[in-house]
């Protein structure tokens, strides 16, 4: 994965090149990636990291989500929704919720991503979902104003209800409250700027 091809860009979206993942996080190149948040009804689905993730395992996160590679356009990310959860949609079925870039440390691994961000209103039950166990542990629904409350800091837990796939392949039930720290570190700005567009798409 650390020698996939990604295209890279200056901090105003220039096209320089392409660098190897590896070399993309360790001197903070720009790079494109998709983002797709679902939703159903009043909820947002998100996603427990597997703990093969080499960053960030275990924590929650975007529905479906992965960098674009070199030889892909933006369309091309429908891969990842397809990859990680099972799910085959097709491009027209997203809602563009618009480009953001954000920048994020975690020691020597830099993350500067311009991020092609979707959303998709889902019809299915989370049950239905087939996760790809190297990416995905498990999946959960939370309620999006508890979620917009707790990344607004006006609460500093809520609640998670979904499933865990184990090692086994059995599935144990997630139902329990969660803070901020347990979701992967995102900029708190990314998640404010997610929050206000995913409400004027739900409204």
């Amino acid at each position: 994965m650390n020698t996939e091809q990604l295209k890279i860009f200056d901090q105003a979206r220039n096209e320089m090149g392409v660098a190897t993942r590896e070399e993309v996080h360790k001197k903070g190149y720009w790079h494109e990636v998709f983002h797709c948040w679902f939703v159903s009804g009043d909820n947002l689905i998100l996603q427990l990291r597997s703990k093969q993730k080499k960053e960030n395992p275990l924590l929650f996160d975007i529905t479906a989500a992965g960098h674009l590679l070199a030889a892909e356009t933006i369309e091309d990310g429908v891969r990842e929704v397809k990859e990680e959860l099972g799910v085959n949609l097709t491009f027209d079925e997203l809602q563009p919720l618009g480009v953001i870039d954000y920048c994020s440390f975690q020691g020597d691994y830099i993350d500067n991503e311009i991020a092609h961000v979707f959303l998709y209103k889902c019809h299915l039950e989370i049950n239905e979902l087939i996760l790809q166990k190297e990416e995905v542990a498990g999946i959960v629904k939370v309620d999006f104003n508890d979620f917009r409350e707790l990344w607004t800091g006006i609460k500093d837990a809520i609640r998670v209800a979904g499933y865990e796939i184990k090692a086994d392949g059995s599935k144990h039930v997630i139902d329990k409250l969660v803070g901020r720290e347990q979701f992967v570190p995102h900029p708190t700005g990314y998640y404010e700027t997610i929050i206000e567009k995913i409400e004027k798409e739900i409204k």
